[in-house]
C-alpha cells in the first residue's frame, strides 16, 4: 500500500515539470526572417565596364535605410526605391575597379533586426 502511494505521489509531482519543459509558443513569434536579394543585374560573372550601373531587388526588409552595398570593402552610394512591398536598389561600379574582379556585397536588416547578406561577382574590364 505504501509503495503504491509513493509511486502515485512521484507521478503526480513529475507531470507538471514535464509539461512546463515545452514552454509556450511565443518563441515562434520571434523567429528571424532574413532579407533576401534577387534579380541581380548585370548577372553573376558578367564582364562589364567600370562605371556600369548595377541593380537588385531586396525583399523582406523592414528598414530600407539598413541596406548597405560594399565593393572591395569600400561603401558604394545606392538608390533605394520601393517596388510593391520590395525595394529596387541601384548604384554604379566605381571607376577604380577597371581591370579586376569585384564582388558586390549586400547587407540589410529584416524584421526583428535579423541581418541578411548576399551579393555576386562581376569582372570589370579596362
Amino acid at each position: 500500500m505504501k509503495a503504491s502511494l509513493i509511486l502515485n505521489a512521484l507521478i503526480i509531482l513529475t507531470l507538471p515539470t514535464q509539461l512546463w519543459a515545452y514552454g509556450s509558443s511565443s518563441s515562434s513569434k520571434k523567429a528571424c526572417e532574413k532579407p533576401y536579394f534577387s534579380e541581380f543585374a548585370p548577372p553573376e560573372k558578367a564582364e562589364v565596364a567600370a562605371g556600369t550601373e548595377f541593380s537588385f531587388i531586396a525583399a523582406t526588409v523592414s528598414n530600407p535605410e539598413s541596406i548597405k552595398v560594399t565593393i572591395k570593402n569600400q561603401p558604394v552610394d545606392i538608390t533605394v526605391t520601393p517596388k510593391g512591398g520590395k525595394y529596387n536598389v541601384s548604384g554604379k561600379l566605381p571607376n577604380s575597379l577597371a581591370g579586376s574582379f569585384a564582388r558586390i556585397n549586400i547587407t540589410a536588416n529584416g524584421p526583428n533586426q535579423c541581418k541578411g547578406t548576399g551579393g555576386w561577382l562581376v569582372k570589370v574590364n579596362e
